[in-house]
């Protein structure tokens, strides 16, 4: 086992195109921080042996959307403009296209949303920092004032607020696969090989369901028919 710390936009297992060694690249909530995601995913390409497969996850754009709506409704009322206050991060159509980018076979991308409940906003906040998941944007403008802190809540709250007084915090949590291309793939047939058309589908006939004989499992009683209103009452 070889250990290695390495930093996501320059892979150190990468040699050259083609030159790969690795059989199975996995990333897991980490190339939403990469500045280059684009170029990362070609190292991890490139860094894969024909046939390798990559497994990747990361927070997608819909990621604490409510904090961002919050956000954008106080600092527009007080300033006039909004800052950038979460960290922007690839949506789902953004994923299937970089990795097709980055020369991916037989790509595919999959999304699941949790949303969790907090009691405010500074929890919220507490809790990103503890994750290593607060804003790191150079241009993420100047730093928050408490009074704008407290209006963010308010402003939360009355957007997106539950009946028992907590806020919801949306994390969309992108998956990817990718395969590095190989002869030994499936490969899509050549264009114009198909043996039937639509047309040709549209005149079919469906098949003719076969009819089963429950005399061949020996005496079968019927139960007795009940309408859909009818019910017993038990003491």
């Amino acid at each position: 086992v070889v250990r290695m710390v390495g930093d996501e936009e320059s892979i150190p297992f990468v040699k050259a195109p083609g030159k790969g060694e690795l059989d199975l690249v996995i990333s897991n909530l980490a190339l939403h921080w990469v500045n280059d995601l684009p170029g990362a995913l070609q190292q991890v390409r490139d860094s894969l042996r024909p046939d390798g497969l990559f497994l990747g996850s990361l927070f997608g754009g819909s990621t604490l959307q409510e904090l961002r709506d919050a956000f954008l409704v106080v600092e527009q009322e007080r300033f006039g403009g909004v800052s950038l206050r979460v960290s922007p991060m690839a949506g789902v159509a953004d994923a299937g296209m970089l990795l097709t980018r980055a020369g991916f076979a037989l790509t595919t991308v999959d999304v699941q949303s949790i949303s969790i409940n907090y009691p405010d906003l500074f929890t919220l906040m507490e809790d990103l920092r503890g994750m290593g998941e607060s804003n790191a944007a150079l241009m993420r403008g100047p730093p928050l004032r408490r009074s704008t802190l407290f209006a963010a809540d308010a402003a939360y709250r009355a957007l997106y607020g539950r009946d028992d007084g907590t806020i919801p915090a949306t994390f969309q949590v992108i998956f990817m696969t990718g395969w590095h291309p190989s002869d030994r793939q499936q490969q899509p047939l050549s264009r114009g090989s198909a043996k039937f058309s639509f047309a040709d589908m549209e005149s079919m006939q469906p098949p003719e369901q076969d009819s089963f004989d429950l005399s061949e499992f020996g005496d079968v009683h019927r139960l007795p028919e009940q309408d859909d209103d009818s019910g017993s009452e038990q003491n």
